[in-house]
C-alpha cells in the first residue's frame, strides 16, 4: 500500500508555514477550543468552512455529509449538535447548502449512484413537498438551485425541531439556527431568510424563507449579490 508521501510533505510544510508566521499557533490551538458557531454543511470538497468564513481553526465547529441533510434518526449529526451545544456552548447554528450540489441534483434526476440513493430520499421528499413549485421551473439548473435553497430550510427546520434544540430553548440558552446557501461561482454565502431564536420564530421564519423561494427573490440575489 502505499503511503501518500505527497500529502505528508504538504503536511510538513503547511505546519512550517504555520508556525513560521505565528510561532505560538499550535499552542494556542492545543489549549483550548471554544467556537462560538457550528457549521452543518454538504460534504463537497470545494466547500471548505473555516475559508469560506474566514476563521481560523478552533472558532468553526463542524459537521458534514452529504446533501447537508438532518434528520432525526442521525445520531451522529445531532451527536454533534448536543457536543456543540451543550459543551461547547455555541450560540449558532448553520445549516449551509450549496448551489451546483450533487447529491440535490442526483436526488432530483434519480440518477441511482448505489447506497447514497437511501440517504437522498430526504432530499427527495423535500423535493416532493414543494412539488408544485419545482415543477413550474424555467429550467432544470434553475429547478436544482432553487431546490438546494428549499433543502437547506427543510433541514433547518428538522434541527429546530430536534429534541437537543427544543430543550436548549426551553432553557433558555441562547441560540439562534440560521439557513445559509453558498455560492461556487463566486465564493459567496447567502443568507436564505431563516433565522429562528426560540421555538415560537420556527414556523414564522420557515413561512418568509420558502416565500421568498418560491417568489424568485433568492435568484435575484444569486445573479446580484449584495
Amino acid at each position: 500500500m502505499k503511503s501518500l508521501p505527497d500529502l505528508f510533505q504538504r503536511n510538513r510544510a503547511w505546519s512550517r508555514a504555520r508556525t513560521d508566521a505565528d510561532p505560538k499557533f499550535f499552542q494556542r490551538l492545543v489549549s483550548q477550543q471554544a467556537p462560538r458557531y457550528l457549521w452543518v454543511g454538504c460534504s463537497d470538497s470545494r466547500v471548505p468552512a473555516n475559508e469560506i468564513v474566514d476563521l481560523l481553526p478552533g472558532e468553526l465547529f463542524v459537521h458534514r455529509n452529504v446533501a447537508n441533510v438532518v434528520v432525526h434518526t442521525d445520531l451522529n449529526c445531532l451527536s454533534v449538535v448536543q457536543y456543540a451545544v451543550d459543551v461547547l456552548k455555541v450560540e449558532h447554528i448553520m445549516i449551509v447548502g450549496h448551489y451546483g450540489c450533487g447529491g440535490v441534483q442526483a436526488a432530483w434526476f434519480g440518477k441511482p449512484l448505489g447506497l447514497i440513493d437511501n440517504w437522498l430520499r430526504h432530499v427527495q421528499d423535500v423535493a416532493g413537498r414543494h412539488e408544485a413549485f419545482l415543477a413550474n421551473a424555467p429550467s432544470d439548473a434553475w429547478r436544482t438551485d432553487r431546490l438546494c435553497e428549499l433543502n437547506v430550510i427543510e433541514q433547518a427546520v428538522n434541527l429546530c425541531r430536534a429534541t437537543v434544540v427544543q430543550d436548549t430553548w426551553r432553557r433558555g440558552h441562547k441560540l439562534t439556527v440560521h439557513g445559509w446557501v453558498y455560492g461556487l461561482h463566486d465564493g459567496l454565502l447567502r443568507d436564505l431568510g431563516f433565522s429562528p431564536a426560540t421555538a415560537d420564530e420556527v414556523a414564522e421564519h420557515y413561512a418568509a424563507a420558502v416565500k421568498a423561494v418560491e417568489s424568485g427573490a433568492t435568484a435575484t440575489a444569486q445573479k446580484s449579490p449584495a
